[in-house]
């Protein structure tokens, strides 16, 4: 491959609320058996990307211990490999990373010592499938700088939680408004970038000379008329996960047929860490419908609608309704939920009731039975 990947996964999310207070966006579960950041870490794998860094910093802990090791996305070669980045204090520089600038500045070795002539940026927090390849052959046809992966959104969604762009007839970027107050397009960013790696190199220093930290507002938006940047469409499933509302969607989305076969029964396939658990149990009692049940799930009750994350267990009597129950959570019986997302490694006790009236309510009863 004619190109290096590096995924931004340091950030924290306060829109998260807490969902983010014990790990790292890009550590979220997604869809019952996946994290987030799988879906960029296969898309690298499934573009023949064979060395990957992931740039991690808040909560990292769940996120590193994912990412422990790489056969599971193919990246354990002898040369290439699957590298994890934190914050090091060194005799230059004692602080965390201040900006996706700041962190790939930080790690600027990584690049100065790889010899492929571009680099693919990503988030860590987007849910998609796309051929890195495929818009690496546009960035070199239209002898562009730097390349956006860029999508057109519904005029329902809010577009001011992300980088608004517009284009002129050729797809060069003329606009670029990082999460506007109003927004006057209905076309965002979707963090991903194509660069020529020394071209980065050049752009990441001059921003550290100049105390600048952020790779959109002072690379993107900065040099939007000096840099022949442009934009490309994608036009399959695309979401971002950076509010309860979007991860609540995203994982609802997995309860449409058409969604499930695009992710796991299209080539190419979605890879994650493997738990080696028994497959899920349906005791006498248990009425399941439209819902995604992982392994290690336990049900004795009734669950429609819902996703049950690895190893929950729903007591005699339960009703699980329009909700979210991640990894490790035991339900007790007699127990009502619905517009929930109840938090991982809960113990919800017996007869409780729990129901989100103005949105999704995130159920937490802070009494793990163990710690993280």
């Amino acid at each position: 491959m004619r190109a290096i990947g590096i995924i931004l996964a340091g950030g924290n999310n306060h829109r998260m609320g807490e969902l983010s207070r014990k790990r790292a966006i890009a550590a979220m579960p997604i869809a019952g058996s996946f994290r987030s950041i799988d879906f960029a870490l296969s898309n690298m794998s499934n573009s023949h990307i064979h060395k990957v860094a992931v740039l991690t910093q808040y909560n990292a802990k769940s996120l590193n211990e994912h990412l422990s090791s790489s056969k599971w996305w193919d990246f354990g070669r002898k040369q290439g490999g699957l590298f994890v980045f934190t914050p090091t204090i060194t005799a230059e520089n004692s602080w965390w990373y201040r900006g996706t600038a700041d962190a790939i500045y930080q790690n600027l070795d990584f690049l100065k010592k790889s010899h492929e002539p571009y680099v693919i940026i990503a988030s860590g927090d987007g849910v998609y499938k796309l051929d890195y390849n495929k818009v690496l052959e546009y960035h070199i046809e239209k002898k562009a700088d730097i390349t956006v992966v860029c999508k057109d959104v519904p005029i329902c969604e809010d577009t001011t939680r992300f980088g608004v762009i517009k284009m002129n007839e050729n797809y060069r970027i003329e606009e670029f408004e990082e999460k506007p107050m109003v927004s006057s397009s209905q076309t965002i960013s979707t963090g991903i970038y194509v660069i020529r790696r020394r071209q980065l190199i050049e752009l990441i220093e001059r921003c550290a000379k100049e105390d600048r930290h952020d790779f959109v507002k002072d690379i993107l938006i900065r040099y939007k008329n000096l840099k022949r940047i442009y934009g490309y469409k994608m036009n399959d499933y695309w979401n971002n996960i950076s509010t309860v509302d979007a991860y609540f969607k995203t994982n609802m989305d997995f309860l449409k047929p058409e969604v499930r076969d695009y992710f796991f029964r299209q080539y190419p396939d979605i890879y994650s860490k493997v738990d080696d658990l028994p497959p899920a149990k349906y005791n006498p009692g248990a009425d399941v419908r439209n819902s995604l049940v992982s392994s290690g799930c336990i049900v004795n009750g009734k669950v429609e609608n819902s996703v049950l994350f690895k190893k929950a267990y729903i007591g005699n009597n339960c009703v699980i309704k329009n909700s979210i129950i991640l990894n490790d959570v035991y339900v007790g019986d007699n127990t009502y939920i619905e517009n929930c997302i109840v938090e991982s490694r809960d113990t919800i006790r017996a007869n409780s009731y729990h129901y989100g009236e103005d949105g999704i309510k995130i159920v937490i009863e802070k009494n793990e039975r163990y710690v993280l």
